[in-house]
């Protein structure tokens, strides 16, 4: 397939995911590595890490995708 998805790569596609399909904010890495693949944000499935990072990141751009404290 495309190669190594990268973490510069994920961390724009999952902020888009969420900005188009909020209901995506509280899946878990494992889901969203199938759905940004699926939904074509990505040519080849990302780790868990990677994705986890990203999520970690973009999840602190939306208030209400923040973990609970």
């Amino acid at each position: 397939m495309g190669g190594t998805v990268t973490f510069a790569q994920l961390l724009p596609a999952v902020r888009d995911l969420f900005s188009r399909r909020p209901e995506y904010g509280n899946h878990e890495p494992w889901e969203l590595a199938h759905a940004l693949f699926s939904l074509g944000y990505v040519k080849d499935l990302a780790g868990d890490s990677e994705i986890a990072a990203a999520l970690e990141v973009a999840r602190t751009d939306y208030r209400q995708w923040r973990p609970a404290a």
